[in-house]
């Protein structure tokens, strides 16, 4: 049973924890009403860890702890990069790190035709976005915005991917931006995709900075924003020298 102490509400956010810690004293908390999300539990006033992950939230009063999963489960509007693995007249087959394969139709791309289908080869990579899930059939697929617009959507050429936690994917793409992708932004011209499925593309004109790029993200995970800022500046200053 996990003990009462007094924490702080914002003090473990964005830190490890792992079962039996408690995160939040109720107490502590007055006059406000929380939502606990997925790893978290309720003992009287003490709210605890269920699982190993970090503790998030979301404003306005929601918490939970995000486990550092590779599976991935899809959810309708996650954005994801997936690797095309098979195709018949009606479909795509799509591997998006998920339980099963998900399915990109023929015509899910802006003004999609039957005239006009596209034609991939096994190992495309492509940017795209979560339409439906559903329990016990393969998930959808869609490279157009929820406006039939194709916006960011679809083949990434060129670059380098490299698959990382949902944990990091979800921490690239927060509000405001993430330090490192912040710190790196300020010195180098890259671009990058980010998958909620834990995929994550780079591309540069330079190829080194393709693989500062990339391995300054995947040493990012376990680092306060601080510790990434200074992680960059001691990468770059290594390859000034």
């Amino acid at each position: 049973m996990a003990t009462k102490v007094s924490v702080s509400p914002t003090s473990l956010i964005d830190q490890i924890v792992v079962p039996g810690d408690v995160v939040l004293d109720l107490s502590n908390m007055t006059n406000q009403t929380i939502k606990l999300g997925s790893g978290l539990r309720q003992d009287n006033d003490a709210i605890s860890a269920m699982r190993a992950g970090k503790l998030s939230y979301c404003k306005p009063n929601k918490y939970w702890v995000e486990g550092s999963h590779k599976r991935y489960i899809p959810r309708p509007e996650d954005h994801v990069l997936g690797i095309v693995v098979d195709s018949n007249t009606d479909n795509f087959w799509v591997d998006i790190k998920g339980p099963q394969l998900a399915l990109l139709p023929v015509l899910a791309f802006e003004g999609g035709t039957r005239r006009n289908i596209p034609k991939f080869e096994v190992g495309t990579l492509l940017y795209l976005r979560v339409v439906k899930t559903n329990t016990g059939m393969n998930p959808e697929l869609s490279c157009t915005d929820a406006s039939g617009k194709a916006a960011l959507f679809g083949p990434l050429r060129d670059g380098f991917m490299f698959e990382t936690s949902t944990v990091l994917s979800r921490m690239l793409l927060s509000s405001p931006t993430c330090p490192v992708i912040e710190a790196l932004g300020k010195k180098l011209s890259f671009e990058i995709a980010v998958g909620l499925n834990g995929r994550v593309w780079v591309n540069s004109a330079a190829p080194r900075t393709v693989i500062i790029v990339a391995n300054a993200m995947m040493n990012s995970e376990s680092l306060s924003g601080t510790q990434q800022r200074i992680m960059v500046e001691k990468l770059l200053a290594k390859i000034s020298d």
